[in-house]
């Protein structure tokens, strides 16, 4: 099975968007279900965060590359649609 990472912050609105567009994504898409999910809490592990090349939250990664990090003006759907175009990426893979 693939995998990505996903760092996110429990109070960050925009990683709460992500995590409801996720959920719509896996309803939408069952394909998306062949991909797991490493959620990783910044917070509680920063040295594994400090080793990847982000800045803002939620940012996903898979093996290492950027798929995806969250810009703070960025709306429920650009959100949405920027995870959609990251699993596509990883499935394609």
């Amino acid at each position: 099975m693939k995998q990505i990472e996903l760092f996110y912050l429990s109070a960050c609105p925009y990683c709460k968007k992500a995590k409801k567009a996720i959920g719509e994504l896996l309803e939408e898409t069952p394909a998306y279900s062949a991909i797991a999910i490493r959620w990783i809490e910044e917070s509680l592990e920063p040295e594994l965060a400090g080793s990847y090349d982000y800045y803002n939250v939620p940012s996903v990664f898979y093996k290492g590359k950027k798929l995806y990090e969250a810009k703070p003006f960025h709306d429920y759907d650009t959100i949405k649609d920027s995870i959609r175009k990251a699993f596509d990426s990883v499935l394609a893979q």
